[in-house]
């Protein structure tokens, strides 16, 4: 209300306490419901949906004076500022007096017991809410920034190392006075960062447990200690890019471009490809119609539509009649890939076989008889694939999924795969983008973060072991028709947990799956679940990775505290696959009876429900577990010495310097402009969200993106003070600045002095042509620009405005 927002009194929109309650004292609950399913006593709140104004406000006004008429409260709920601005015009030309609150409901309701109406602005005019998967900015994918940042917790600069936060405190310098973060460092010594110079900070991530101890300031351990990680980092780089280099001189089978075929076979996908699933296909198609052999990894979360990608891959292979093997770390997994491939390739006349324990050894070796004589097009197995006896016709592709968890040996026969055919490998443990850039120099990556549309979250509740809990899940999935996963991951006792979720919900029928069982029992069990046979799966973590079947969306899972962070993630992801609420519950032995860093998983696993958590997960990850099975265990010690976001970077760069690749340096334009822009905090009262906004305007180079900040914070906070608005065109001036690779920017009386850094690309017969009375050359690097003299905002548009001309002035190559 201070800062001048349109907003109604509460008691325009909402009962009293006192009001409620004594409508409702007479009774033992309330029921709020459209449809009149029953008698029960009690206090029953009828509700009914507002009728269709069919995009006419006039019908509307017409429905609304009515129910004025009549005795009813009538609230509508706009979206947006704009919105209720323009709500409140349209109302005053109708002469109705009617409360607009800023938010957003998806559907007008009424209830006549409490005289109650509320109605949603978009059902007025007849819009609707499209609910885009929108790929985030580049720049804010996986940046934690400070969003949670408290006293205590560690910072790392890239100049003076390690330090602990403590506080911000208002400072007075000799240009001015500011808001500042205070931050500890050894022999306590404090060092003040003013906000303008966030952009150098990040928040300690590390690799283990303990915390590393703070740097001093002035010292030189800080600058030994990023020397020493330097150079492990070339010898790292080199070695990949020994086998990037390898690569790029091995000739490959260049792939025909099928269009009509690939077009008819991704036309019977049932699904609409998601935006990071189309790039992943274009990426995949572009690298198997090169001569060197493809070498990609897709990375994405569970469930993301990995196999569909691989699938393509394999549909464009088969069409040039070279074979495919997919390769998978458990049998149950190639078990699901087999029937998966079945299913989307039916349609073609494709031989699709499979070699694992459900098979026979006769079958199997015959199979690999059919292989060798060219008779089978994809082949789906584990580790058995990379048998001696397992020879292929024509091999083309080879498909790996989730490579991490297969060992050593098998690993380095992948690599000479690596060398003679094209290589697809599946990751459903994501990578934080920031590792994502640094690895792209020696990797060909996909990144799949965009949800399928109409997934829904899963809803996850950690909870203490309870057999009433149990029941009431496990009926409840099967009332609607669905089956549950009981994941208990010790098989001495399995049998016996069988015995007690009998004994607890004895009208289900329960099968058991573990990796002990005999081949032909295990497959007969899984099958029985396929085809809803069986209520309820209890097993190990043994359906960790791949099993996906639509009809099982409860997943329990006991002592859930005894799992990793991303195990338990993979686990989950087994339910929600399609378009049905799915549930997990995470049972423990009770609060006090879990170790630390197994209620920092569950305190994650249980934040993280979000879609598309995996990539936060997987820095939470790195937190708890540290990074070795991501960069090898020899890397985890340099990221817990200078934290994960400054090793990434300088692993970036050690890569493109080792690729003979120029690191262009941005310039950082001294601005003194006699303005002081900053963000007050009665206009953004939360410290974290301040220092987030800081930071993230620090580390824009773009102007789209400016733009869309701008938009966000008006609508988040309201109009921009004077204050906002001053650091905002201050920051623009900025990057204009850093495009021109103009240094500095002096005001001195009433003419602006733009010093032009030697590596400028403005264009000498250019800028002659715009320079007049108010701008003229002072020297080769030097322009001046006379102001008006009336006021900040006037001559910041006059220097904005010139800069602009500047552009026009550099050369195009």
């Amino acid at each position: 209300m201070n800062r001048g927002d349109v907003a109604a009194e509460p008691d325009q929109l909402y009962l009293s306490t006192q009001t409620f309650l004594k409508v409702i004292e007479s009774r033992p609950h309330a029921i709020l419901n459209t449809l009149n399913l029953s008698d029960n006593e009690g206090t029953r709140f009828q509700v009914k949906p507002t009728p269709s104004f069919q995009g006419k406000f006039d019908l509307f006004a017409h429905h609304a004076g009515k129910w004025v008429d009549e005795g009813y409260q009538v609230s509508v709920a706009a979206p947006t500022k704009g919105h209720v601005h323009r709500m409140n015009e349209l109302l005053v030309d109708k002469e109705l007096n009617l409360p607009v609150e800023l938010g957003f409901i998806s559907q007008g309701f009424q209830f006549p017991g409490m005289k109650t109406i509320f109605v949603a602005e978009h059902e007025i005019f007849g819009r609707t809410h499209k609910h885009r998967n929108r790929r985030k900015s580049r720049s804010t994918v996986f940046q934690r920034g400070f969003k949670d940042l408290k006293a205590g917790d560690l910072l790392v600069h890239v100049d003076y190392g390690i330090g602990q936060y403590t506080r911000t405190k208002e400072l007075t310098t000799g240009i001015g006075g500011g808001e500042f973060i205070e931050i500890f460092y050894a022999d306590d010594q404090k060092l003040y960062i003013p906000m303008d110079g966030l952009a150098a900070i990040q928040k300690y991530m590390g690799s283990g447990e303990d915390n590393p101890p703070l740097s001093q300031l002035g010292g030189t351990q800080w600058k030994r200690q990023k020397k020493k990680i330097k150079d492990s980092l070339k010898e790292m780089a080199g070695e990949l890019l020994k086998v990037y280099a390898s690569r790029e001189i091995t000739q490959g089978h260049v792939y025909s471009n099928n269009s009509v075929h690939m077009q008819d076979f991704a036309d019977s996908f049932e699904y609409v490809e998601t935006e990071d699933q189309l790039k992943a296909i274009e990426d995949v198609m572009e690298d198997m119609t090169r001569e060197k052999p493809m070498d990609r990894l897709i990375c994405g979360d569970v469930g993301y539509g990995k196999t569909e990608v691989a699938m393509r891959a394999a549909f464009s292979a088969v069409l040039d009649k070279k074979q495919v093997a997919v390769l998978v770390p458990t049998t149950i997994l190639a078990q699901q890939h087999w029937l998966t491939f079945q299913e989307r390739f039916h349609m073609h006349p494709v031989q699709i076989e499979m070699v694992s324990r459900f098979r026979t050894p006769r079958e199997q070796k015959e199979t690999i008889k059919r292989l060798k004589e060219g008779k089978v097009d994809i082949l789906v197995g584990t580790h058995r694939l990379l048998s001696k006896d397992v020879q292929f016709a024509d091999l083309g592709l080879v498909i790996i999924d989730e490579e991490q968890r297969f060992g050593v040996k098998h690993k380095e026969r992948m690599k000479e795969l690596r060398a003679m055919v094209d290589v697809l490998t599946l990751s459903a443990t994501p990578i934080p983008r920031t590792l994502h850039f640094s690895l792209m120099g020696v990797r060909d990556l996909s990144v799949i973060e965009t949800p399928p549309s109409d997934r829904l979250s899963i809803k996850t509740y950690v909870r203490k072991f309870d057999e009433e809990l149990i029941r009431e899940a496990i009926l409840r999935e099967k009332d609607r028709g669905g089956q549950v996963y009981f994941v208990h991951n010790k098989v001495q006792s399995i049998h016996s947990t069988a015995a007690k979720i009998k004994e607890i919900v004895p009208e289900i029928t329960i099968g058991i799956a573990h990796g002990q069982l005999q081949e032909r029992m295990l497959e007969k069990v899984m099958k029985q679940f396929i085809e809803k046979e069986i209520d309820l799966l209890l097993c190990t973590s043994i359906i960790e990775s791949g099993l996906d079947i639509p009809s099982a969306n409860t997943i329990i899972i006991n002592r859930a505290d005894q799992f990793g962070l991303a195990q338990l993630y993979q686990l989950r992801g087994r339910v929600g696959r399609y378009k049905h609420q799915a549930y997990a519950y995470l049972l423990i032995p009770g609060a006090m009876a879990i170790s630390d860093d197994a209620r920092k998983r569950l305190t994650a696993i249980e934040e993280m429900s979000d879609l598309g958590a995996g990539f936060e997960l997987a820095a939470r990850d790195m937190e708890i577990r540290g990074t070795g099975n991501m960069l090898g265990h020899n890397q985890s010690g340099h990221i817990s010495a200078i934290g994960f976001d400054l090793y990434c970077k300088m692993m970036e760069e050690t890569i493109r310097e080792m690729k003979g690749q120029k690191i262009e340096s941005k310039i950082e334009t001294e601005i003194n402009l006699e303005i002081k822009g900053y963000v007050p905090k009665d206009y953004v009262s939360d410290l974290n969200q301040r220092l987030e906004i800081y930071r993230r305007l620090q580390l824009l180079d773009d102007f789209e993106e400016l733009k869309a900040l701008k938009i966000e914070l008006e609508d988040r906070y309201g109009q921009f003070p004077e204050e906002v608005e001053k650091l905002l065109i201050l920051l623009e001036i900025k990057l204009y600045c850093q495009r021109l690779d103009i240094s500095k920017v002096q005001l001195k009386q009433d003419e602006v002095t733009l010093t032009i850094a030697s590596s400028t690309r403005l264009v000498t017969h250019k800028l002659m042509e715009i320079l007049d009375l108010r701008m003229r050359l002072i020297s080769e690097y030097h322009l001046v620009l006379k102001l008006k003299n009336k006021g900040w905002r006037e001559g910041s548009e006059l220097i904005r405005s010139y800069l602009i001309k500047l552009m026009t002035c550099m050369d195009e190559d």
